[in-house]
């Protein structure tokens, strides 16, 4: 008994010691600057001039651009993104669940069976109030549109945004050269290789902001993609936002613009449109033709109306190709040049 009487005021003395250690680390960590957010979207979809139905073939009519075209009731997806902001250092971990989540991430089946909820993953590091350091997994800094529903104001996605790069995986560096101009420099795996680079090639960005107009430059393995991309305030009401990109793949690629006017009529209602022309050079295959330098107008008008955290946005898109397009099938499967359709979505942000 005299013997454990020592050993037991050891434990007891070391568990004190410990535990002060424990709350000094902890309150390093300033608790607060800690956040989770993000969002829930869902949608309804129908088309006027062609089935509402999957084909034989599992195949069905909608535009050739990104996310928002299952047919009927949809689900678009859930958007968890926890963060951690401090003075120097933070990290952000942004996970995807759902089919607009699955089309972000292309299910990155390279290496991990649960690469395709991963939308984003990096840390970075503020190493001076001009020059920021972020290393890992972030969305693209090309392009007027975003992944997330939140980020953009009409629910489909524009064809620009649909076939320039959605993620990079690399080391970027931020600059703020002045109040007003600012720089970005990225080297990165190729365009898409999201969780490791099997290639040993590498990709090159720069972006050069003055204003909140950006100038995005992408080279990756022979191909480049120049982009602008900005807005105006035209009056306290009435904003316009203007994208435009060119990509050269080596034989084939694309060109186009956008512009994004809209008006706020109250708080809670805006009204906008989007209006894109983008054409192919070769078949590039976004359009669905199968036709050389074929070129499609696509015009989106979109309210958005917000009821605290939920936002309901009704969407009209009419989408008109040079040439007939297995994208725009009729009930007989036959392709046709347009397709008109119609949209309604419910995006809840946190």
């Amino acid at each position: 008994m005299k013997k454990l009487l020592p050993f037991a005021f050891f434990l007891a003395t070391f568990s004190i010691f410990a535990q002060d250690t424990i709350v000094e680390k902890v309150e390093i960590i300033d608790l607060k600057k800690f956040s989770f957010s993000g969002s829930v979207d869902a949608y309804y979809r129908a088309n006027f001039n062609a089935p509402n139905k999957a084909f034989d073939d599992g195949s069905f009519a909608a535009p050739g651009s990104s996310f928002a075209n299952l047919p009927g009731f949809a689900l678009g997806m859930a958007n968890l993104i926890a963060s951690y902001e401090g003075e120097k250092v933070g990290f952000v971990a942004d996970l995807v669940f759902g089919p607009r989540g699955t089309d972000a991430t292309f299910a990155s089946p390279m290496y991990s069976m649960t690469g395709d909820i991963l939308n984003q993953l990096y840390v970075y590091w503020n190493v001076s109030d001009k020059v920021t350091l972020t290393f890992g997994n972030f969305n693209t800094f090309l392009g007027y549109e975003v992944i997330s529903p939140v980020g953009n104001f009409n629910y489909s996605t524009s064809y620009l945004f649909s076939y320039g790069p959605f993620s990079h995986t690399g080391l970027k560096a931020d600059f703020a050269l002045s109040e007003d101009f600012s720089l970005m420099l990225a080297v990165m795996n190729p365009t898409d290789l999201t969780e490791f680079n099997p290639t040993g090639k590498y990709a090159f960005g720069a972006q050069l902001g003055y204003k909140g107009q950006y100038l995005n430059l992408l080279t990756d393995d022979g191909a480049y993609e120049i982009d602008f991309t900005g807005g105006f305030n035209i009056t306290d009401s009435f904003y316009l936002g203007v994208n435009a990109a060119l990509y050269d793949g080596d034989g084939t690629g694309f060109a186009g613009g956008a512009i994004y006017p809209q008006f706020s009529t109250s708080d809670n209602f805006t009204i906008g449109l989007r209006a894109e022309y983008f054409v192919e050079d070769g078949d590039f295959g976004a359009i669905g033709t199968g036709v050389d330098d074929s070129s499609v107008f696509a015009a989106t008008l979109t309210g958005s109306y917000s009821i605290q955290n939920l936002t309901i946005k009704p969407e009209l898109r009419l989408d008109s190709a040079s040439d007939d397009s297995w994208y725009f099938m009729d009930s007989d499967m036959n392709p046709q040049k347009s397709l008109s359709s119609f949209v309604l979505a419910a995006i809840y942000a946190f």
